[in-house]
């Protein structure tokens, strides 16, 4: 590697679809989470080398049966992360599940194009599956201005900012 080039980290993704999504493709999931990796490496000081990781795409029974199982929560959510941490390897590992009717019912009700609220949950996702929470402020503010760097990069504007 010279000088100039900038390491970036290894990812492995697998795309999972129990429910077909045309406009959310392999290509444009990879390129999403390849995004919220870097900038994680970079905002991380280069503490892992890569991730392993996994996007489903599932329907409301799945989306609801996980979050009960895992969350005690008996609806379905628009996204689940399981994050497994750093392994002895030096990668991440982890597993984002988005639930699509949940992606267009609130892209729909928030005002919101469908592929800027599903570039935005699968960032909140990955990013989720590489240590980043929002439980107290100062992480929020962390994980958020993370997620709106990486947003504003492609061109979509602040998620968290009322229409």
């Amino acid at each position: 590697m010279n000088k100039t080039s900038k390491a970036k980290p290894e990812l492995s993704l697998a795309v999972q679809y129990a429910v077909a999504e045309p406009r959310l493709p392999r290509w444009r999931i990879r390129a999403w989470v390849q995004r919220a990796l870097n900038a994680a490496y970079n905002d991380l000081n280069k503490s892992f080398q890569g991730a392993n990781l996994s996007v489903r795409l599932v329907g409301l029974p799945e989306a609801r049966t996980l979050n009960n199982d895992y969350r005690k929560k008996n609806y379905a959510t628009n996204v689940l992360t399981f994050a497994y941490g750093l392994q002895p390897d030096g990668r991440i590992n982890g597993d984002i599940v988005i639930c699509v009717p949940i992606l267009k019912l609130e892209a729909k009700a928030q005002r919101k194009k469908f592929l800027a609220h599903a570039t935005h949950l699968t960032l909140h996702g990955t990013l989720h599956a590489l240590g980043y929470d929002h439980i107290k402020t100062r992480d929020a503010t962390r994980m958020e201005s993370l997620e709106t760097k990486i947003l504003a990069e492609i061109g979509i504007h602040d998620p968290y900012l009322l229409p």
